[in-house]
């Protein structure tokens, strides 16, 4: 991936900043593919990283946002974020909703927390995440990632 420094300019990190980028989403809810609250829609290079229960997050109909956006978004680990997704899923209700939008605006808007990882407009990839940590090496990196572009070939 090219680093945020080569590939947005000012305009495109402010856009960023106020998550305004994340709104052409709307057309995706419209069209009934997202709704407004539910975990965020991962990659197939990230999903294959991820454990039979963490990919449980995939029973419901992905988000706008939900509790991991605003309990951390970027800032908190993978495993936090895949946490707080399935704590969504377990407890959905439709007062829960309004609190997870009331707090969107709250956090992404108003504040602005957890935007963005150090030095870095976009959050790492799941595998990318494990490889650093040393939860996973080289060869199993590199044989999940030929699995997710033979996957993404029959999608």
């Amino acid at each position: 991936m090219i680093p945020d420094e080569q590939r947005l300019n000012k305009y495109g990190i402010w856009l960023r900043k106020i998550s305004f980028d994340e709104l052409l989403e709307i057309i995706n809810i419209l069209k009934a593919d997202m709704s407004i609250v539910g975990p965020r829609p991962q990659l197939v290079r990230d999903m294959v990283f991820m454990t039979d229960e963490q990919r449980r997050r995939h029973t419901v109909r992905p988000g706008l946002t939900g509790l991991a956006q605003v309990n951390g978004r970027n800032s908190i680990s993978w495993e936090e974020r895949l946490a707080w997704d399935l704590k969504y899923i377990d407890n959905i209700t439709f007062i829960g909703d309004v609190k997870i939008i009331l707090l969107t605006v709250k956090t992404a808007l108003i504040r602005h927390d957890g935007i963005t990882e150090e030095n870095s407009a976009t959050s790492e990839d799941l595998g990318d995440y494990l490889l650093h940590k040393g939860e996973v090496d080289k060869d199993v990196y590199d044989k999940k990632q030929c699995e997710a572009k033979e996957l993404m070939k029959i999608l």
